[in-house]
């Protein structure tokens, strides 16, 4: 809501009355800085603009006083407005606004450069940001973030309401942010704010030596650079002391200072060339951004000796380390140089320490370790001379994991089955770390076997993956069947051996693969568990891989393989995306190594039909038509499709789909029992999807008018009212609207207090309906319930709560006008009258006109007839009596009267002067504004600002608005 205030200056066009006996309105002469009475056609050229306007704001709770002091000359009408900007009628539907107001939280703002806003805050404070908008109806508001550079940036982070909060900002929550506002009509409205966190990290000094100079101490003669860094924002400013002194670029020929060209500002170097004496001190590096954001400066000290040395370290532990599981581990890590003394860290090459790790100063312990706690671990020295000195050692746990083996019958005939006089290689495989310490054994019938001619025993296969080892049979005899045994072993120790046993007789043979007729194809529901089986015969059996064979899809368990044991697949929970072919296939491991055999099972899953809406709202009036339609999206069968229509438990009617992709149903004319809700239901073997549709004739909610504060006035002392604004969504979807149940109640109480306000005739779309609350006690706020009533019952109801609100208004208060600057404060004539005003001082009047009449100064001291005042609402095309009237002889003095009005919608304040039947009078105006606030009780009295006055004081609500008028007669 904004308040606009104009000046609209014309004669008594329409209302002249008789005592004016035809007469022509004289020409007074004009007054010093004051807007005088009609003169010559060129002095007034500069009056004739059209209406403009000046916005000012105030909030709809609260008072205003207009103040106007004036002469009065007859026949002239003066017409000030004061218009309150609310909407009625039609048209109150407005695609959003929008403004980003912060907190003044914020260490500095920069307010619209380059259309950008620019919001300072310090590290650690918090940003609160809200978005203002208007718009009708009320904008559903979208804050998002945008930061500074691409890796940073984050497309998830949103925030639904008006205010963004954000505890304990961080650099990393810089950037820009949006608040972006939407309700459907036009374009979304979008305003952005750059946040710029500040901060300033301690400052680090690191100490180095030229290239190719000794690394061990600083001797004399040698060059040293102490670096000094930095992070911070805004950039930081640094500045040296050497002691106490101040260190500048030329104060000293052997120091230099300066910053590295690649660094951008990031870092102040202070060279010492020759190290002299003087040069081993104390040196100190000021790191500053100014104080911005009160952020004060930082320091940091560094003492420069002749035994300033870079770190060396050693490490009292061997390198790699093996252990076994569940031992304790100790890493020690010394200094053996560096001066200052350096400080020691422990990290892990790939991921943190482990959580149970105890550090005490060098000395690194993990007790109880497993193998997920091996790796490399580096101990680091650090005291920023020279580069930091690191030392590492891998550690190795101990394992043995994973046992196979395979069969190979004759690898040189690539025989599939074992034969009496041929070769058979029996291979066996683990996983083993670490690799280097695997040993293998074998075994026959549980007595140790040596390599021979024709048992040959390899430890391992360059063929084949590390930690395997072959068994060759040559020349296979009856007696060579038997169970052969490898064992696998670490030679550490402390690792339980693995064993595999191989069975090798007459009846070895090698797998072959099925699948039983019943199970493919498999057909199966969405959501039941199902087991797809391959049948694998020969002995040993080997393991089962399962894979997808119609697509390069993952199994269930997101991996591209399943291994089975038993040729069996089992899958929980089935869905439509797991439907297709299957395959089974013979592996290597644990059976014969021959070519796979193979396997494809069918897998069919049935699921109810999908179907669409899920869910609709269909709101139609009485005696009118509806249809509903229910489209099937996909199902499984497709081939047998049922329907049926219901409305609650009643079947209205079903059928089988033809080829036709949906079913309607029409309802001709809508009555009492023809509301409710109508079930589609879809049906296939495995079930049925279903479309709901509700169809009432409830009325939508209606919207409360957000887009200005509504209107909040006093009646009485502690009494107030609020002038309840809304408009109607859909108001033609259902019947007519008759009636609005209201319903209030104190916040905090439960009791509603109801009534109906009746609606005569249509309510058109966008029709602005105000309803005015009356006897509200301040300051308590209210809940306010609203129920659109039509012939079907009751409606959706809005619920919001109205709170009061005291006056504020700077803008008001400051308002004033003496008609001293060029544009006197944007007042203008009205062009249907038949005289104008001007301007003029009384250093340029022009007293030939009306000699010796009107004021001879302002009403400050410095140089320079009836009067009606009415109130024009808005909308309103006729006026009748006047709020206030004063005619008759006033003296040569300033006069003000106070008025309050008690408008309840837009207004004019129209001031009209009549002249009288002669030429001696003027009217004068000078010094209007416009205050908060109503009219004191003094002010009922009348008040004279130089001379004595006449006044008067008309007391109204809303805006209890008073006029200050200085009325000064004609000087005979």
């Amino acid at each position: 809501m904004s308040v606009e205030c104009a000046g609209l200056l014309r004669s008594a066009h329409g209302r002249r009355r008789e005592k004016t006996d035809g007469l022509r309105f004289p020409l007074p002469r004009a007054v010093p800085g004051h807007l005088g009475s009609a003169g010559e056609r060129a002095e007034r050229a500069g009056l004739a603009a059209g209406l403009q306007k000046v916005p000012l704001r105030p909030p709809w709770a609260g008072y205003v006083h207009v103040h106007v002091k004036m002469d009065l000359v007859y026949g002239l009408v003066w017409l000030l407005t004061v218009v309150l900007e609310g909407i009625s009628g039609q048209g109150v539907y407005a695609p959003p606004t929008v403004r980003i107001v912060h907190s003044g939280l914020a260490c500095n703002i920069e307010e619209e450069r380059y259309s950008e806003r620019v919001y300072t805050i310090r590290e650690g404070e918090t940003l609160e940001l809200t978005c203002l908008v208007t718009g009708h109806p009320r904008p559903q508001i979208r804050w998002t973030k945008t930061a500074g550079s691409a890796s940073d940036r984050f497309q998830d982070s949103s925030v639904f309401n008006e205010t963004l909060r954000i505890t304990n900002i961080q650099r990393h929550q810089g950037g820009r942010y949006y608040c972006k506002a939407e309700n459907g009509l036009g374009s979304p409205a979008i305003k952005s704010i750059r946040v710029d966190v500040y901060y300033l990290d301690d400052p680090v000094v690191t100490v180095h030596q030229s290239i190719g100079e000794a690394k061990e101490q600083f001797y004399y003669e040698r060059t040293v650079f102490l670096r000094c860094v930095a992070n911070s924002n805004p950039p930081v400013r640094y500045s040296w002391r050497r002691g106490q002194e101040v260190l500048l670029q030329g104060s000293d020929k052997g120091v230099e200072i300066y910053e590295p060209f690649f660094t951008q500002g990031e870092t102040k170097i202070l060279k010492l060339k020759n190290l002299r004496p003087q040069d081993y001190a104390n040196y100190s590096c000021i790191a500053s951004v100014r104080n911005v954001c009160n952020i004060p400066d930082k320091m940091v000290s560094f003492r420069l000796s002749n035994k300033t040395a870079s770190p060396s370290i050693k490490l009292l532990v061997d390198d790699p380390i093996v252990v076994n599981p569940g031992e304790a581990i100790t890493l020690v890590c010394v200094t053996t140089g560096g001066e200052p003394v350096p400080s020691l860290t422990w990290v892990r090459s790939f991921g943190t320490l482990p959580e149970k790790t105890v550090l005490t100063g060098g000395t690194l312990t993990i007790p109880a370790i497993t193998s997920e706690d091996a790796g490399t671990y580096s101990c680091i020295a650090n005291n920023n001379v020279g580069n930091p000195a690191k030392k590492s050692t891998n550690i190795i746990v101990r394992a043995l994991k994973k046992g196979r083996f395979w069969i190979t019958p004759d690898p040189y005939h690539k025989d599939d089955n074992i034969q009496i006089g041929r070769e058979v290689k029996i291979s066996c495989q683990v996983e083993a770390v670490p690799s280097e310490e695997l040993t293998f054994s074998w075994f026959k019938n549980g007595r140790p076997l040596r390599s021979s001619e024709r048992m040959v025993i390899t430890q391992t296969d360059p063929d084949v993956s590390p930690g395997t080892t072959n068994l060759d049979i040559i020349d296979l005899k009856f007696t060579d069947f038997g169970t052969y045994t490898c064992v696998a072993s670490l030679k550490g120790g402390g690792i339980s051996d693995i064993s595999i046993d191989v069975n090798i007789s007459s009846s070895t043979v090698p797998p072959n693969l099925t699948v039983p007729q019943e199970k493919s194809p498999l057909v199966t529901r969405e959501g039941d568990t199902i087991e797809l089986q391959c049948q694998v015969t020969g002995k040993p059996k080997p393991i089962i891989l399962w894979s997808r064979a119609d697509k390069e899809v993952a199994m269930p368990d997101g991996s591209m393989q399943m291994e089975s044991y038993d040729g069996t697949l089992r899958i929980v929970n089935v869905s439509r995306e797991m439907s297709g072919m299957y395959r089974c296939q013979t592996s290597q491991y644990n059976g014969f190594n021959v070519k796979p055999r193979e396997a494809l099972v069918q897998l069919i899953v049935q699921y109810p039909p999908a179907v669409e809406p899920a869910f609709l709202e269909i709101r139609q009036g009485q005696d009118r038509s509806v249809t509903m339609s229910c489209r099937v999206l996909r199902a499984y069968p497709i081939r047998v499709l049922t329907y049926e229509w219901r409305l609650g438990n009643k079947l209205l009617r079903m059928g089988q789909f033809d080829s036709q992709e949906y079913t309607e149903y029409l309802v001709k004319s809508l009555s009492n029992e023809n509301y409710g809700v109508y079930n589609c239901s879809i049906i296939n073997e495995a079930g049925a999807g279903r479309c709901s549709f509700l169809v009432t004739g409830k009325a939508y909610a209606p919207e409360f008018y957000y887009d200005t504060y509504n209107p909040v006035w006093q009646n009485r002392h502690r009494v107030y009212s609020y002038s309840l604004q809304w408009t109607q969504m859909n108001p033609d979807a259902v019947d007519r609207i008759v009636a609005y149940r209201l319903g209030i109640r104190q916040a905090g109480q439960q009791r509603w207090w109801e009534q109906e306000i009746k609606i005569n005739g249509n309510i058109q779309k966008g029709e602005l309906i105000t309803y005015n609350l009356t006897e509200l006690i301040k300051p308590e706020a209210y809940e306010v319930r609203l129920t659109p009533l039509t012939k079907f019952g009751e409606g959706d109801s809005t619920i919001r709560v109205i709170k009061y609100s005291a006056p504020v208004n700077p803008h008001l208060r400051e308002f004033h006008c003496g008609f001293e600057d060029g544009n006197i404060c944007l007042f203008t004539q009205d062009d249907t009258d038949n005289f104008d005003w001007t301007k003029q001082s009384t250093a340029t009047r022009n007293t030939k006109y009306t000699p010796n009449t009107g004021p001879n100064a302002d009403r400050s001291g410095s140089k320079e007839g009836v009067l009606n005042v009415y109130l024009r609402l808005k909308g309103q095309t006729t006026i009748e009596n006047p709020l206030w009237s004063s005619s008759g002889n006033k003296g040569q003095r300033w006069n003000e009267a106070h008025v309050n009005i008690y408008p309840i919608t837009s207004f004019q304040l129209i001031f009209e002067g009549i002249r009288g039947p002669g030429i001696e009078g003027d009217i004068a105006i000078d010094d209007v504004s416009i205050a908060e606030g109503e009219c004191a009780k003094q002010d009922l009295t009348t008040k004279n600002s130089v001379d004595g006055a006449v006044g008067i004081l008309v007391h109204i609500w809303l805006f209890p608005v008073i006029v200050l008028i200085s009325i000064l007669s004609p000087r005979r």
